[in-house]
């Protein structure tokens, strides 16, 4: 089983071309780290939107942490924008039964999945979904996810630069350094991010999925 992972930029209409220039600049160079790092490939179309494909579906919702964070802290001065820039997000677990040259020539279980996820979000919530063959698992997922949009929702933008450099492995230390902050400012901005919580559902994601991609083999 593979995993695919589609992506729509919230409000993308009220964002200034330059603005959302540095939006999917950011995105591009953490694909380009995802290319480079793990079996993934993504593309932007559209202008507003991505699709990747991962191989390893159980760090798809490290991959989606990655977008979400490094988007969200992007200072954008946009008061059209309420809150911070910010994508719905599907994961789609299942079969790839084409596979082209390009993914969005590319089709299959997977691909069906995150696609009829993504059209089912409409409005500010919810902006994380998981679909799969498994109506329990997705159930179980679905509820973990509105409670962690709940959290994010919450976030400012030095919150979610923080959760960016926790998650990429950086000590409070190094972040510190990196943001030119003392190691308690950066903390403190852990625990209001609730980073432990976060923690926890990367981990058990990352168990369960784990036993359904093999059970499905």
């Amino acid at each position: 089983m593979k995993a695919v992972i589609t992506g729509d930029l919230i409000d993308s209409t009220k964002y200034t071309s330059q603005e959302l220039d540095t939006i999917l600049d950011v995105v591009n160079q953490e694909f380009e780290h995802f290319r480079s790092t793990y079996d993934a490939d993504f593309k932007i179309f559209r202008g507003d939107s991505f699709q990747g494909i991962v191989l390893n579906p159980t760090i798809a919702l490290d991959l989606v942490l990655a977008i979400k964070t490094a988007v969200n802290k992007i200072p954008i001065k946009n008061r059209q924008i309420s809150g911070l820039p910010d994508f719905r997000i599907a994961i789609g677990i299942g079969t790839i039964n084409l596979k082209r040259e390009s993914i969005l020539e590319s089709n299959g279980e997977a691909f069906q999945f995150s696609g009829k996820a993504l059209d089912t979000m409409k409005g500010d919530y919810p902006r994380l979904l998981l679909k799969t063959a498994d109506d329990d698992l997705n159930d179980e997922f679905n509820v973990h996810f509105s409670l962690f949009d709940s959290v994010t929702s919450k976030w400012s933008m030095s919150s979610a630069e923080v959760i960016y450099f926790l998650h990429k492995g950086y000590k409070e230390v190094k972040i510190a350094e990196t943001l030119g902050i003392n190691q308690s400012a950066v903390n403190h901005r852990k625990k209001v991010a609730n980073w432990d919580s976060i923690s926890l559902l990367l981990g058990r994601y990352r168990a369960v999925i784990s036993k359904y991609n093999n059970d499905g083999i």
